[in-house]
């Protein structure tokens, strides 16, 4: 025996077991630049962001916390366990897996049993034509001798001949067949064409744990917008109050002038037409006020109806976002980058399924078990069969199906690999946009400041005017509106910043990374399926229908008359 083709045999199979016809796999090279143009300097003053030195100042998991309020880190702590979009994101992912659990399987040969109990009965036509009736036997000469005192000897010939359906064994009589099979089948790997299916499921379902991250940044970045969007509008409903207390004073002093016949009925109709038109405003922004916090409501599973913030004075400052890193990093923190670069790789797997489906499949199968016209006899030795062999099979002719399968395996990866540069350079372009937006408007919110100073003393200026007689009330209006103006700006730049700061945080992944990836990987993996959102039980027990009632005025309209009076005895 040649014992050197015997060892040759295994080591061919594993061979061609290991052949995989997918191209090696890199990530697409990119070009992300030395650095973030936008981000002059790297200390402290650059409007919202610094350079995070050492490393210790980079963004951590929790990084709503960098802006110090209590209610929203509640609000966003919610958001894992409640918000829906990350439910179904979840579910995405778990589904995923279980897709490559089951491609997993292919890898396995099959086992199955498949026992039977038939009753049938032969067609006598079928039977009479199959089966030849006619038999001729012819009885040999024969001679017997015994020990006796004589000898007998004789000869019988004869023919018979008829048609039988018993005469070979047949018969139309119905019949119970009973068996009991046992059937494996095993398809041999050899082209990679099952591995590279396992690999691309892989990586379609580590893309779908970094779309799961992704997505609960998503959910957490606009909490955080809508809520500081309903705090700016809680702040703008208390500068209207204020400023209508304002127009309050004023138009009495309007009404007490044309009542003693200092002042015009246009003066006082102008006066009327200001009070009015901000009470309108401020009566408007209940429901800017109503919106985002229903949204937030929606955000963190909750109805609508069941959910109430109160007001609460705004006092947030900006905090400075830490931008560690060079552009290159944002590949590692990003996960919709890391989603991207999953589904190149899951597209590269996939080529070599479609190259492999040139080559021949082999599949070993076989088969063994009982088979009786008798139950009680069923499991006797002599009833046993068996079968087992190999089946290799190759397709000749398909029309060019192949070709364009690999073809578009090909267009496909390239798409993906498209995607994943254009994801990349979206990302650096959405970090550049709020560096800058950060550093202009830490410049811009100064100069409207000062422009809402000398608004304010303006205003001043024109009311001692009006009572001294020196203009007309139409001064007092255009001034107090370009006050009232220039406060609103004011907040609504405070807003911008306070946007761009958070969308700055998840332009560079949250304080996500890539080496977390396997961590939310697991995470899904052991939570419960959720059927349903998490109600939280608020502390009032009842919602507060919307816009919730104000603080009293910090500014009185007798403390406003006073402050005129001052300034008129003022030389």
């Amino acid at each position: 025996m040649n014992h050197r083709r015997i060892w040759q045999a295994p080591t061919m199979g594993l061979l061609l077991a290991a052949c995989s016809f997918a191209p090696h796999y890199a990530p697409p090279p990119l070009d992300t630049g030395d650095k973030f143009k936008e981000a002059v300097g790297g200390g402290a003053g650059n409007g919202g962001w610094q350079a995070a030195a050492p490393r210790d100042a980079a963004l951590r998991g929790n990084w709503w916390e960098i802006y110090g309020d209590a209610t929203l880190n509640d609000l966003e702590e919610r958001i894992q366990v409640s918000n829906q979009t990350v439910i179904a994101a979840e579910a995405n992912y778990r589904a995923a897996q279980a897709l490559v659990r089951q491609s997993q399987a292919a890898l396995f040969p099959t086992l199955s049993v498949d026992p039977s109990v038939t009753r049938s009965r032969s067609s006598a036509s079928v039977l009479s034509s199959s089966i030849s009736g006619t038999t001729t036997g012819d009885t040999t000469p024969g001679t017997g001798t015994g020990t006796g005192t004589g000898t007998s000897t004789g000869t019988s010939t004869g023919t018979s001949t008829g048609n039988s359906n018993t005469s070979a064994g047949g018969s139309t009589a119905p019949r119970t067949i009973y068996a009991l099979p046992l059937e494996a089948s095993y398809q041999v790997d050899l082209w990679g064409s099952i591995r590279n299916t396992v690999a691309q499921n892989r990586y379609s379902a580590q893309a779908s744990a970094a779309q799961l991250a992704n997505a609960l940044l998503s959910m957490q970045t606009t909490l955080a917008q809508d809520y500081f969007q309903m705090r700016i509008a809680d702040e703008e409903r208390r500068i209207l109050d204020d400023t209508l207390a304002d127009f309050q004073a004023n138009r009495r002093l309007v009404q007490t002038l044309f009542n003693n016949g200092l002042d015009s009925d246009e003066d006082l109709a102008q006066a009327d037409t200001q009070l009015k038109t901000a009470e309108a405003q401020a009566t408007d922004l209940g429901i800017t006020r109503a919106t985002y916090e229903h949204a937030i409501a929606v955000l963190i599973g909750v109805p609508p109806s069941k959910f109430s913030l109160p007001y609460q004075r705004f006092n947030q400052t900006l905090p400075d976002v830490p931008v560690d890193g060079i552009p290159a990093d944002l590949i590692e923190r990003r996960p919709d980058i890391a989603a991207a670069e999953r589904q190149v790789a899951a597209a590269n797997a996939a080529i070599g399924v479609a190259r492999a489906a040139y080559f021949p499949t082999l599949t070993i199968s076989g088969s063994a078990g009982y088979e009786s016209t008798a139950l009680g006899q069923l499991l006797n030795w002599p009833n046993r069969f068996w079968s087992f062999g190999p089946d290799l099979a190759q397709t000749l002719f398909d029309g060019g199906a192949r070709i364009a399968a690999t073809a578009r395996a090909r267009a496909e990866d390239d798409a993906a690999a498209a995607n994943y540069r254009q994801t990349v350079l979206s990302a650096l372009q959405a970090v550049e946009d709020n560096l800058a937006s950060l550093r202009i408007l830490a410049q811009e919110v100064d100069q409207e400041h000062e422009a809402a100073v000398a608004a304010e003393r303006a205003v001043r200026l024109s009311v001692v005017r009006f009572r001294n007689g020196v203009d007309s009330y139409v001064n007092v209006i255009t001034a107090q509106n370009a006050f009232l103006s220039a406060r609103q700006t004011e907040l609504q730049i405070r807003l911008r910043q306070l946007t761009a700061s958070i969308n700055l945080i998840n332009n560079l992944g949250g304080g996500w990374s890539r080496a977390q990836l396997s961590q939310t990987e697991s995470r899904a993996q052991n939570s419960a399926p959720v059927t349903g959102a998490m109600v939280p039980t608020e502390a009032s027990g009842q919602a507060v229908p919307n816009p919730p009632p104000l603080p009293p005025r910090e500014i009185r309209p007798e403390d406003m008359l006073r402050q005129d009076q001052d300034a008129l005895g003022k030389p």
